[in-house]
């Protein structure tokens, strides 16, 4: 149109590093941050970002679009990072602290990380990565570590374990600091769709993949956080889910965009530790696995006064818990709202919040069955996505909203990966037809809700066709008493890899629990399922996990599809 002005003055890249600009002059003097007895203002914080992003540029030499890695927990340093390393015009890649050092240093090669920020529980992993990474030839070894201590730990090479590695600088994180310089003039993106991070899957299948984010992406995402937990000005946010899980949910960010607080754990998470943080410090939200509501379910009376101070909103992603489990938590004064999502998508893409459950009963806030059916869905899309779909994938047509048509679920909108860091095939084929495919299976209520079914490479057909839900079958089997942890895979009938399939249950019981029978666990979800989705045999013991806690079905499937095999050779002989 005629009389169109582009330029600087109406444009600017998107990026979450303006919120922290914003904060420090809206929130200057308000509580950022709160570790132990450590208090943090928004105009601090935002000082030690820049002198971080000043020392990242002037005494490393990290320039932009240089990849900057981390292997810490949730404490403040590493929230510093998420805006001191892209105000450097670098990309910040948190990683998983369970993986194991050859798994680390695979990530590290890929990314061609030159610096390596590091909290000192995880020194020796970090070094035996470092240590492989520099045995290969031509692969240059990571530059410098930082490692990141604790402020009371004043005597900070005591905290050393090893040797830094051949070729490696070891600087100590406070001392970076304090070479930084606060008048520096931070480095923005050329581009919204710049890198701003890189986060790995959990690789439950396989080697993790690298998720490429945009500046663009993490800054609505911010901003959906904020809509889809019902947050306020200055929220108070108890950190209990990873930073390294898709930048904690991009709540990293969206804290500075509302001027809240972040509180983090000096201890380990338990009911008390979360207990006590709402009690002191008045915590209004709070997210993560759901794990994180039977943490909540089982605490002592010891542990929780009643009522809180007031509501507290949890979300949680991933299979819900039993229903017994929801209404506890909810009886304790906390609004559950179920996400669904995965790392390729920052995060929750569809939230269904206490507000959607109300709409389907009441007014009140209550916990029924009928409630825990509805939340038993994955919602629907939140603001900046531009849909959340079940199509099939061969016609790239959805599927009618009849409540039992299986599909997959797709995905489109502003807030998913650029691609995968080194692996544009896999990127290319995961966005073909111009949606994101999830790999997940699921149908569509008539009210347009989804509800995930299985994964792709999980669903079971029986022997008479009829599609049989692992994820289902794992929830009665976590709703036994006895029950810790529990995953199903289909055996092939008749011991014939290319037949029908039989539902099969791997079962860890809980330690004060050492009796318990097949036939029990067969009966138990007999009961409560149709025949054929009732598992079929049971084997009991340890479940195998990679590197990042993820259940390794294959090798569960491998090993109940050998042992059919075995099966049938000894019949047949």
């Amino acid at each position: 149109m005629e009389g169109v002005v582009q330029c600087s003055a109406n444009y600017t890249p998107l990026s979450p590093i303006s919120f922290l600009e914003r904060a420090a002059i809206v929130y200057g003097d308000k509580v950022s941050m709160v570790y132990g007895t450590e208090k943090t203002s928004w105009k601090e914080t935002h000082e030690r970002c820049i002198k971080l992003a000043s020392s990242l540029v002037q005494y490393f030499g990290i320039s932009r679009g240089d990849t900057v890695a981390a292997i810490a927990p949730n404490v403040p340093a590493l929230y510093e990072l998420h805006f001191g390393v892209p105000m450097a015009g670098a990309v910040l890649s948190a990683l998983n602290t369970k993986l194991d050092a050859s798994m680390l240093a695979l990530l590290l090669e890929q990314l061609e990380a030159k610096i390596i920020f590091i909290y000192y529980e995880f020194v020796e992993v970090v070094f035996k990565a470092v240590d492989i990474l520099s045995g290969r030839e031509g692969k240059p070894p990571v530059q410098v570590l930082v490692l990141i201590e604790e402020s009371d730990q004043i005597t900070a090479p005591s905290i050393l374990t090893k040797e830094t590695p051949a070729g490696c600088s070891l600087v100590y994180y406070n001392a970076l600091l304090a070479r930084g310089r606060a008048d520096f003039e931070i480095v923005p993106p050329k581009n919204e769709c710049d890198p701003i991070s890189v986060n790995y899957t959990s690789g439950s299948t396989g080697i993790p993949k690298g998720a490429i984010y945009s500046h663009r992406a993490a800054y609505l995402n911010s901003l959906a956080a904020v809509f889809r937990s019902d947050m306020r000005q200055m929220p108070v946010f108890l950190w209990t889910v990873d930073m390294f899980r898709c930048n904690g949910w991009c709540f990293t960010w969206a804290m500075a965009a509302l001027g809240g607080t972040n509180i983090f754990l000096r201890t380990e998470l338990s009911s008390k530790s979360i207990f006590d943080a709402i009690n002191i410090h008045r915590v209004t939200h709070l997210c993560g696995a759901p794990t994180l509501l039977n943490i909540i379910a089982d605490a002592p009376a010891t542990d929780h006064q009643r009522p809180l101070p007031s509501r507290v909103n949890i979300t949680v992603a991933g299979a819900l818990p039993p229903p017994q489990i929801l209404m506890k938590v909810t009886e304790l004064g906390f609004n559950i709202s179920h996400g669904y999502g995965m790392t390729e998508a920052l995060g929750p893409a569809a939230i269904l919040g206490p507000w959607e459950s109300r709409l389907q009963n009441s007014s009140k806030f209550i916990m029924d069955e009928q409630t825990e059916r509805i939340k038993g869905r994955e919602g629907l899309h939140n603001l900046i996505m531009d849909g959340v779909d079940v199509k099939d994938p061969k016609t790239m047509k959805s599927i009618p909203c009849d409540g039992k048509t299986i599909g997959e679920v797709m995905l489109k909108g502003n807030a998913l990966m650029l691609g995968y860091i080194k692996n544009p095939k896999v990127a290319q084929e995961a966005f073909r037809g111009g949606w994101y495919h999830s790999g997940d299976l699921a149908i569509r209520h008539p009210d347009g809700f989804v509800q995930i079914k299985d994964r792709a490479k999980d669903i079971i057909i029986s022997s008479g066709g009829e599609a049989i839900s692992t994820l289902e079958v794992e929830a009665v089997l976590l709703s036994h008493p006895k029950v810790l942890n529990a995953a199903v895979v289909g055996r092939a009938c008749d011991g014939h890899p290319l037949g029908d399939q039989a539902p099969y249950a791997f079962v860890k019981l809980k330690k004060e629990c050492d009796v318990c029978t097949a036939e029990e666990i067969i009966k138990f979800c007999g009961d409560r399922l149709p025949k054929y989705m009732a598992p079929q045999g049971v084997v009991f013991g340890d479940l195998p996990v990679n590197s990042t806690g993820k259940i390794q079905k294959f090798v569960l499937r491998e090993k109940v599809n050998i042992a059919a095999g075995l099966a049938l050779q000894k019949g047949l002989q």
